[in-house]
């Protein structure tokens, strides 16, 4: 009995109590948002990975920017558009329907406006009556006194129908008192659609009204109406049920329409503004009469038997809106994807929500069970693994069948389950991370310890094998400096720059294995694996040597504080990369962590080498490809040969760590092609062309001497003198290149 409280206590009430507060929150408006804004997206990558081919039967003429430059600031005179109703009517559109509203305007003064008023109207008329087709226009919801109330005698003989056929609750069907319709006889021989789509809360339209209320009958919306008349269907073949579905049947065509309880559909959105065929209004009013009047041209192929939309396309124009899409987009695309949706019968499919939040809670209650004592790693794939193939299955389903999961709720419960599960194992934990750092503190940095109980793995003591890259720097000069300062003002110096330096490499992830003198020796990927070391390494040194100049005008600025050997003050890095032995090393009393090996001694040949060829940070080939397998080509590198340092038989490519890529100048650049031109010249024994290469790159030098502070040398310079030697004394003919370091 105790142990079933108990599980229930440590498992299924923790899941419940989490589960239970998303569902509450999962029905706020503020939360609601959040879900919108997740099928906002998918809806986004769907139209990216898998875009829907454009509906056959649906064409939308824009209204857009070469018509406005064509036709002159909108809105136009009717009998424009009366003009284009006849031309179109030519090419037997199954209908044509207009997403404006040709209703009276009346200005300020109380007149028609110049692009309406009955003869316009009449205009307009003759164009739709000498179409032959079916065309709807326009009309909208509005407040009293701003329309015309139902009943009213202006309606009388306007082709205003209602839907008979209503089952369930109408008074959830949005209602006005009033609407505003097309103006005069427009009324009486055009089919009528209302335009209205509400935004949500947010601003996007996602749900689509099929029907309007106006007293207690319900009216078609333009959407419904244009496939009404595309199917040449009348009221009495439309069956509204409310909160399940518009049925539709002529005897030959049958459709099921979802919809909720107030008539809404939820508009699955296949088609973005480009997954549409878009005929130019003036550029097709100008193709038409080319055709039919002029007899030039071919006659429009695309359009007969066709639903056409009619609507405002262009930025400068009020018909635009937020959708998943776009912030900003053509509002008519609002009712072409309604109408493409019933065309092809893709509606939006709903998964049940209980089956998802249930199955959540099932997999929060076996994630408590199963990781509650398990390594960190495995519930951390868990905890994040899950939610994101619950996000990527969510996405799939939405892209490949329309299936709508809820994602924000069930993530949101899941979640906090595993909140909660990490910050128990934090308090278990922590009484065991006390007992690592009593354990180990005696020997250790309190550094090493501190990253030792983060990352959850112990550092060997004693020597093993591991692949890491050894840093050594080291001041140039630096025995001037002992000669030109008093002990207090070189502790203070070597304090200030060697904070910096060790502040530098612990921030990329370094570790500091000591100090010698004015030298620091690090190591990267040691006592904690970094797969990225290399790259980090080089990295670090870059930061280091632009810290040091920020350091050189800082002393400089201080004036007489420091004399000028201190404000011309350079650092020499080396850096190799290779498997050393790594462990507490030293007597039994007292003892080093640190690195050794022949790769270790490579590094410190690399920091004493830079000076031979007037460079600052110089690393070997295996540090550069293990940079850029890391890092791409972020960190720029100059090949400066090959050497043989001193106590190997092995020559070893060299590198110039030159700077980073977002920083490197545009000369630095041109001087590592033409310095690298040189190089192979410099191979193939072509002493003339290497030294011109060399003398050209000379003059691209990042650094210069006299120019740079404390620079001597470069290897522009350094191989210029080599060149000048072998061309006076040419080697033998076995020389294959390679330089032979004499120092340490």
């Amino acid at each position: 009995m105790k142990s079933s409280l108990a599980f229930a206590r440590h498992h299924i009430l923790p899941a419940a109590i989490f589960f239970a507060a998303a569902w509450l929150l999962a029905h706020a408006d503020w939360f609601d948002r959040i879900e919108n804004l997740s099928m906002d997206v998918r809806t986004r990558l769907r139209d990216t990975v898998r875009p829907a081919p454009p509906p056959e039967d649906v064409v939308i003429i824009a209204i857009d920017e070469p018509s406005l430059r064509d036709f002159g600031r909108w809105p136009w005179p009717r009998d424009l558009h009366g003009d284009f109703l006849k031309l179109l009517g030519r090419v037997l559109p199954s209908v044509v329907t207009w997403d404006i509203l040709f209703t009276e305007a009346p200005a300020k003064d109380g007149n028609v406006l110049s692009t309406q008023g009955p003869d316009r109207d009449q205009l307009l008329a003759d164009g739709i009556e000498a179409s032959g087709g079916a065309v709807v226009l326009g009309a909208m919801r509005v407040e009293a006194g701003e329309g015309l109330p139902p009943g009213d005698a202006a309606l009388r003989d306007a082709r205003l129908k209602p839907l008979p056929r209503v089952i369930g609750d109408r008074s959830k069907v949005p209602s006005s008192p009033a609407m505003l319709v097309p103006a005069g006889k427009l009324a009486q021989i055009a089919e009528i659609g209302f335009v209205d789509t509400p935004p949500a809360s947010d601003g996007v339209r996602r749900v689509a009204p099929l029907m309007v209320r106006f007293g207690d009958n319900l009216y078609p919306t333009l959407s419904l109406q244009s496939l009404l008349q595309h199917w040449e269907m009348k009221p009495e073949n439309v069956e509204v049920r409310l909160g399940d579905a518009v049925l539709l049947d002529n005897g030959g065509t049958r459709r099921r329409i979802p919809i909720d309880a107030t008539g809404g559909y939820q508009i699955n959105y296949r088609h973005s503004a480009t997954g549409f065929t878009l005929r130019g209004y003036s550029t097709l009013h100008s193709q038409l009469q080319s055709f039919f009047q002029d007899k030039k041209g071919e006659r429009p192929k695309d359009l007969t038997g066709k639903i056409l939309l009619v609507g405002q396309f262009a930025d400068a124009l009020s018909d635009n809106g937020p959708t998943p899409f776009e912030p900003l987009t053509p509002l008519v695309l609002v009712h072409a994807n309604v109408i493409a949706n019933v065309l092809a019968e893709d509606y939006v499919r709903p998964v049940p929500p209980l089956v998802i939040w249930l199955g959540g809670f099932v997999l929060g209650v076996a994630g408590l069970i199963r990781f509650s004592k398990r390594k960190l790693v495995e519930q951390a794939v868990f905890s994040l693994g899950l939610p994101i193939a619950f996000v990527a299955a969510a996405l799939a389903a939405w892209v490949q069948g329309s299936w709508l999961v809820p994602v924000a709720g069930p993530l949101l419960g899941f979640c906090g389950i595993q909140v909660f599960m990490i910050g128990r194992r934090v308090l278990a934990e922590q009484r065991a991370k006390e007992q690592i750092k009593g354990m180990f503190g005696t020997y250790l940095s309190p550094e090493l310890v501190k990253r030792m109980v983060d990352s959850g793995e112990s550092p060997q003591l004693g020597g093993h094998e591991e692949e890491i890259t050894a840093y050594f720097s080291d001041i140039q000069g630096f025995s001037t400096f002992s000669e030109q300062l008093p002990a207090d003002r070189l502790v203070e110096l070597m304090n200030e720059y060697l904070t910096a330096c060790t502040d530098i490499v612990q921030e990329e992830g370094g570790t500091l294995d000591k100090y010698i003198g004015d030298a620091v020796v690090a190591m990267f990927g040691a006592p904690i694996a970094l797969p990225d070391h290399a790259y980090r390494a080089c990295v670090a040194t870059q930061r280091v040597q632009a810290r040091l100049a920020e350091l050189r005008a800082k002393w400089q600025a201080e004036g007489d504080k420091w004399p000028p050997i201190v404000w011309n003050m350079q650092s020499r890095i080396g850096l190799n990369t290779g498997r050393c032995i790594i462990g507490n090393m030293g007597s039994r009393t007292r003892f080093n962590y640190t690195m050794m090996g022949d790769d270790v001694n490579l590094a410190a040949r690399m920091e004493s080498g830079a000076k031979t060829w007037g460079v600052y940070n110089l690393c070997t080939e295996a540090t550069r490809l293990a940079c850029e397998q890391h890092g791409g080509d972020r960190v720029v590198f100059r090949p400066l040969g090959r050497i043989v340092v001193k106590g190997r038989a092995r020559p070893v490519p060299i590198h110039e760590i030159v700077g980073l890529k977002e920083s490197i100048a545009p000369s630095a650049r041109d001087c590592i092609g033409v310095f690298s031109e040189g190089l192979e010249c410099y191979y193939r024994q072509e002493w003339q062309r290497a030294l011109a290469c060399f003398r050209r790159s000379a003059g691209l030098e990042p650094n210069i001497p006299g120019r740079n502070p404390g620079v001597t040398s470069n290897p522009s310079l350094v191989y210029g003198e080599m060149v000048t030697r072998f061309e006076s004394a040419p080697p033998g003919e076995n020389w294959d290149g390679v330089y032979v370091m004499k120092e340490k």
